[in-house]
């Protein structure tokens, strides 16, 4: 067994302001549940073409979460297709990949339960997450399906993630740091050190 590729997670969710809190709640639980998050956010290489490369991150990863709350018409009056795109691409992977890839498992979260009928319809039947753009339904949502898909006993109660969250959020304000504005692996490493120094073990990041 691949420890590191049954370690990743691959977070398909939208970047704009209005998920920003559920983006970095992600992220958290992701790392505080004792994996590595990954995402496309992490790519900063503008002579690689950037399908490659997201291809590249999902092919690493067991492990998914698509949140597909940003289909709506921009203000261009376009939908916005990334995150089905690459749930798509995740889901391919799954079906038609060898090995490793065929343990490809995900969640898949919206802000409606019922919304994605109307725009995806194939994935009628598929047991998709509503979270209401809600923080703590995110945090329970993610913390309970890796406790039950990984089966890692190690994996802390939603209720200590939602608590620990708080406050490294607590802690931000009170030395003024902006994590908003930190790049992703800034914000993955800041989180883990911080996690490290509150005595909560979690799996060192690996360079990438």
């Amino acid at each position: 067994m691949n420890e590191k590729y049954s370690d990743q997670i691959f977070i398909n969710c939208p970047f704009d302001d209005k998920f920003k809190k559920l983006f970095y709640s992600i992220v958290f639980t992701v790392l505080y549940c004792g994996f590595i998050p990954r995402c496309s956010k992490e790519i900063n290489d503008s002579t690689r073409f950037r399908l490659k490369s997201i291809v590249e991150i999902i092919r690493e990863c067991k492990y998914g979460i698509h949140d597909l709350s940003r289909v709506e018409l921009d203000d261009n009056n376009l939908p916005r297709f990334n995150m089905p795109f690459e749930l798509g691409i995740f889901y391919g992977a799954k079906e038609f990949g060898i090995n490793n890839q065929r343990r490809k498992n995900c969640i898949i979260l919206e802000k409606e339960k019922y919304r994605y009928q109307k725009f995806i319809s194939d994935l009628s039947g598929v047991d998709i997450i509503a979270h209401d753009n809600k923080v703590k339904n995110c945090i329970i949502s993610i913390r309970n399906w890796l406790r039950t898909s990984s089966r890692r006993e190690t994996i802390p109660d939603g209720r200590v993630v939602i608590e620990r969250y708080n406050k490294f959020l607590k802690v931000c304000n009170e030395l003024n740091i902006n994590y908003q504005d930190m790049t992703f692996i800034e914000l993955t490493q800041n989180i883990s050190d911080w996690l490290n120094i509150n005595r909560v073990i979690v799996k060192p990041l690996f360079t990438i």
